[in-house]
């Protein structure tokens, strides 16, 4: 028996604003889509934890036992600079700025997408397809829509009707917003384009003269709309209808709604049970942005080299602090906030390397099963990290509890706690034990603390109990906790 038969997950389906147990269209397997970042400038921190929200997903699901095809897309053409169909394209800009090809911009930039996926741990999807390598499927997706009578033809570009789609379907579904009320709230047309309605979106446009990427179509040389890419890539990869759909917040209108409307017009149903959405990252409580300086990039995170922190954080110090908030909660990025994290972080990471040496007894004094039942439901609610985290910590109480000897676990449920934890901690939430690039400063550490150690039991010895207790107290001050067992003295770091 696979694991998902014994544990039973809910998700919150931004479609219905509900948590629903999640049930896949085909028993044992999991089909999982990821809007992926376009390419044309330093993958941001916002984009690496709508991504490490889905890596923990998909680990998540993998470790129940599920065949999971996880697919997510690179955007290398098609991403105007706006919403509204006009401007340049994203990666032609950079290109012209720069005085490079497209490609160059989109090979660096994909390089370094890749690079700090992996510091960060990730596992890679599944697939990973481009919108360059699919234009012939987004060419007759459009087809399909103008067939179908959901899309028109003007000076050699191709726009999704939405008012004639609203007609039978429901246009702002996801979003929850109404298309009189888009109405209201757009501006009149200048006459210039050519459009029908504001409310409409290319699905193809033609190339200006000076438009680097381009392709030939039986409409025009031009390219395909960026709600258009994903429309044709999940559908090639996952099929017409699959289980779950993610990326962020900011996604969820236009780009998800229009993804629905092109599935809906060209192959006459709704393309996915579960839409999740991973919610913002701010940063000092203000929002990211280059122009305030309120900003950093995740490779200075890693090398200390931005003013808005004081040191540099090794990269599951920075991941273990993200996972510390739900995915769908808003994430405040502060400095105070991964000073605390890390301490968390080499906290657990210690219990880790005391849990290998610890010995069994004949009983056990804890509900070994009861406490890993919780890291069960903690996951199984809506992929809830930061109370997964929690249980973690009471793991880590435990664990200290046995060295001390005031708790005991026999050998099948001190197994049981090695397994789970080692599980949770490594293959789910992708934290890696750093501890060894902190070796030579816990080495010195340990030896300035046992000395003190030392110190302390000749004074008790020669029953100097006061001076005994101020070397206790003031270590106790700088978070340097001592403990006294059976088998002698020890220490942890708070």
């Amino acid at each position: 028996m696979q694991l998902y038969e014994k544990q039973s997950i809910k998700i919150y389906n931004s479609l219905t604003g509900t948590k629903e147990t999640f049930k896949p269209i085909n028993e044992g397997h999991v089909g999982m889509y990821v809007c992926g970042p376009t390419v044309y400038s330093n993958v941001h921190l916002g984009n690496v934890r709508t991504f490490m929200s889905f890596d923990v997903i998909f680990r998540y699901l993998k470790h129940l036992g599920y065949k999971v095809r996880y697919v997510r897309n690179i955007t290398d053409a098609g991403h105007l600079e706006n919403d509204a169909d006009v401007g340049e394209d994203r990666i032609a800009k950079k290109a012209r700025l720069e005085q490079i090809e497209p490609m160059e911009v989109v090979q660096r930039y994909t390089v370094d997408f890749h690079n700090i996926l992996n510091t960060f741990n990730f596992l890679p999807p599944s697939i990973e397809p481009t919108a360059t390598g699919h234009i012939i499927e987004q060419i007759e997706l459009i087809k399909t829509i103008i067939d179908n009578g959901f899309a028109y033809e003007v000076n050699g570009s191709v726009y999704f009707d939405v008012h004639k789609f609203n007609e039978t379907h429901d246009y702002g579904k996801l979003s929850k917003r109404k298309l009189e009320d888009l109405i209201h709230n757009t501006r009149e047309l200048d006459g210039q384009s050519d459009k029908k309605n504001p409310q409409d979106f290319a699905l193809w446009k033609r190339a200006e003269p000076q438009h680097i990427m381009r392709w030939p179509s039986p409409w025009s040389d031009g390219f395909p709309g960026w709600h258009l890419e994903c429309t044709a890539m999940s559908t090639k990869y996952l099929g017409e209808h699959f289980d779950i759909h993610g990326g962020g917040m900011d996604l969820k209108f236009p780009h998800h709604e229009c993804e629905i409307a092109q599935n809906e017009a060209a192959k006459g149903q709704t393309p996915v049970n579960y839409w999740m959405h991973a919610n913002m990252l701010i940063m000092n409580g203000k929002k990211m942005a280059k122009s305030t300086g309120n900003y950093i990039l995740p490779n200075e995170i890693f090398t200390g080299d931005n003013k808005n922190i004081t040191k540099a954080f090794a990269p599951s110090v920075a991941r273990f602090f993200m996972l510390q908030a739900h995915y769908r909660s808003i994430l405040d990025f502060t400095n105070d906030g991964l000073l605390a994290s890390e301490k968390g972080f080499y906290r657990l990471m210690d219990a880790i390397n005391l849990l290998k040496d610890l010995k069994a007894s004949e009983k056990s004094s804890l509900d070994i099963n009861t406490w890993k039942q919780k890291c069960y439901d903690a996951m199984n609610d809506d992929f809830n990290s930061p109370i997964l985290i929690a249980h973690l910590f009471e793991a880590v109480k435990y664990i200290n509890q046995i060295k001390e000897g005031s708790e005991s676990l026999n050998a099948e449920d001190l197994a049981t706690l090695k397994s789970t934890i080692n599980a949770f901690v490594f293959d789910i939430l992708g934290l890696e034990n750093e501890t060894s690039a902190n070796e030579t400063g816990t080495d010195k550490l340990s030896g300035a603390v046992d000395l003190l150690i030392k110190l302390r039991q000749e004074a008790r010895a020669n029953k100097d109990f006061a001076l005994s207790d101020k070397i206790r107290d003031e270590l106790a001050e700088v978070g340097i906790q001592l403990k006294d067992g059976k088998d002698g003295t020890t220490f942890s770091v708070n």
